[in-house]
C-alpha cells in the first residue's frame, strides 16, 4: 500500500522552502500517493503531519485527503465530522460543504 506520508512531508518542506520547482513534483507525488492510498492510510497521514505542524499542509492537500477519504468511509459519521471541522477551520468557502458533512454525520446516528 502507498504510504503518503512522506510525500506530504515532501510538499510541506517544497512549499516551506519555496522552490516553484520542487513544490510542482511534490505536490505530483502528493497527489499520486494519496489517490491510491486507503483511507486508513490517508487518515495515518493527516494525524502524524498535522500533529507535528497544523499548518503543513495546504488547505488544498487537506480537502483533498479529506475528500478521498469520506467517498471510501462515506458512512463513517467520526470521519465526516473531522473533515467537515477541518473545512471550517479555512474560511468561509466551505462551510456549506462542512454544514452538508455534519448533517449527514447526524443522520447516520
Amino acid at each position: 500500500m502507498p504510504d503518503p506520508t512522506p510525500a506530504a512531508r515532501n510538499l510541506s518542506q517544497a512549499i516551506d522552502d519555496a522552490d516553484h520547482q520542487q513544490v510542482n513534483e511534490a505536490a505530483r507525488e502528493f497527489v499520486e500517493k494519496l489517490t491510491f492510498a486507503t483511507a486508513d492510510e490517508i487518515l495515518a497521514m493527516l494525524s502524524e503531519i498535522l500533529d507535528e505542524d497544523w499548518m503543513a499542509l495546504p488547505p488544498w492537500a487537506r480537502n483533498l485527503a479529506y475528500r478521498l477519504a469520506c467517498l471510501q468511509r462515506p458512512d463513517d459519521p467520526q470521519l465526516l465530522r473531522e473533515a467537515a471541522a477541518d473545512l471550517l477551520s479555512f474560511g468561509p468557502d466551505w462551510d456549506t460543504f462542512a454544514e452538508d458533512l455534519k448533517r449527514r454525520a447526524a443522520e447516520l446516528e
